[in-house]
């Protein structure tokens, strides 16, 4: 619990070289999304801040959450643990468990009030007084007030925590709700997924720990450089989506292609998250890549926004509505571009090498 050095002073003390250091420091600024040129002010955080002490709640989820958080790999989630913050308690995490952790616990909330951030996994169950959801007698509902008091700052980790979760899909008979919900009046940043990136949920944390506040949020209260851009965006499939080449089915031709999975129910186009750009496991792969479509597991309800392996009616644009059934454009103050449909753009183009091959054989008086 004496949590007076700053990442310098700890690389020092286990003979970490200033070069090595300085290398870490220029992960962690990539890693947040911040440009090169504010590396410096990175060096200095990581020169001056002492490591903020940092408490984990689980409650309404399934573990996934610190599953994801375990597998970042810049920077590895152990450096993050051992080197960057210190982590004073996790259910999962932590080595110890039992009475004395417990003790532990209320002895880093008094020590260290106003200073920690609060990490939670899970929604907040509220029916029955929040009995669905218990450890050592208590409700996670009393555990998280109790916690939050003291908090500085409040990270909400995957989309129960943000959202509610899947148990909060109708009809919810457990009332669970996200924890800005229950807690109100405190620094709260929504980190959704199911689960969150890796390196989105160690960036969020570090963020906290080097500059004493929480990253640029959009309107929903997510972090921006990670979720300001749609799937749809970063998609590598976006290029056969504009040439109106969709798989229809999960094993025809176009799935094989590797074509644009909107009609088979890719939320992409609707989806605000880092899965086309950051990918898991060290930018190997993401749920598109393997061939399924996005479900938006990031967004609020998405349990709710079934059934995933049916396209989405419309696709919202600002200004517009696309559709894969239409085509063109209407002028004269219209906000309607329609996508090129992918048998009406084959059919044209047939067409026109049919009359372009008639031309080259019967000559142009033919």
């Amino acid at each position: 619990m004496e949590n007076n050095d700053s990442m310098w002073a700890l690389f020092q003390k286990r003979g970490v070289s200033r070069r090595s250091f300085l290398k870490t420091c220029a992960v962690v600024t990539g890693m947040l999304g911040l440009a090169p040129s504010m590396l410096p002010e990175v060096v200095a955080a990581a020169e001056k801040k002492t490591l903020p002490p940092v408490i984990w709640l689980h409650g309404h989820e399934c573990t996934g959450c610190d599953e994801s958080f375990i597998r970042s790999q810049s920077p590895l989630a152990s450096d993050v643990v051992l080197n960057m913050i210190s982590l004073e308690y996790s259910d999962t995490l932590s080595a110890a468990a039992g009475e004395a952790f417990e003790h532990h616990l209320k002895d880093v909330m008094k020590k260290y009030a106003g200073q920690y951030i609060l990490a939670v996994e899970g929604g907040v169950p509220l029916a029955d007084n929040g009995i669905h959801c218990m450890a050592g007698g208590r409700t996670f509902l009393t555990a998280l007030k109790e916690a939050a008091a003291g908090a500085a700052a409040i990270i909400e980790y995957g989309s129960c925590a943000a959202w509610g979760g899947v148990q909060a899909a109708k009809p919810n008979p457990t009332k669970s709700v996200a924890v800005s919900d229950v807690i109100t009046g405190k620094p709260i940043v929504k980190v959704p997924g199911c689960p969150p990136i890796p390196e989105v949920m160690t960036a969020v944390v570090m963020h906290f720990a080097l500059f004493g506040q929480l990253p640029p949020l959009d309107a929903q209260g997510r972090p921006k450089q990670f979720y300001g851009n749609r799937i749809h965006d970063t998609c590598y499939r976006r290029p056969f989506f504009d040439s109106g080449m969709f798989v229809e089915k999960f094993d025809d031709a176009g799935a094989k292609a590797g074509w644009c999975l909107y009609k088979v129910g890719c939320r992409g186009p609707v989806a605000y998250n880092s899965c086309g750009n950051m990918r898991w496991w060290n930018g190997l792969s993401y749920p598109i890549q393997s061939g399924a479509p996005c479900f938006g597991c990031a967004s609020n309800n998405f349990w709710d926004n079934g059934p995933f392996y049916e396209r989405l009616p419309n696709i919202p644009v600002p200004g517009t509505i696309a559709d894969a059934d239409k085509v063109g454009m209407v002028a004269a103050g219209a906000a309607v571009v329609g996508v090129v449909a992918h048998g009406a753009l084959s059919a044209m183009q047939k067409s026109k090498q049919a009359k372009q091959q008639d031309t080259d054989v019967r000559g142009p008086e033919a």
